[in-house]
């Protein structure tokens, strides 16, 4: 799978950072949820599943408008 880098607002190059992949999906990098009362309210997670947490900064700044 190819990724093309979108953006970040990280002024060290690291996380929090958001890529494209060949098909219009969108790969988040990013710091891990782990607040156990938040990952307590996600509803249907599937195996295999992580989350992370995405400044709204970050999208509103780097990801696709379609």
């Amino acid at each position: 799978m190819k990724l093309t880098f979108l953006g970040s607002t990280s002024d060290s190059g690291n996380c929090p950072t958001l890529y494209e992949t060949e098909n219009g999906d969108i790969v988040v990098q990013g710091d891990r949820l782990t607040d156990p009362e938040a990952l307590a309210q996600l509803r249907d997670v599937l195996p295999g599943e992580t989350f992370v947490v995405v400044p709204r900064a970050l999208l509103s700044r780097f990801a696709p408008k379609e």
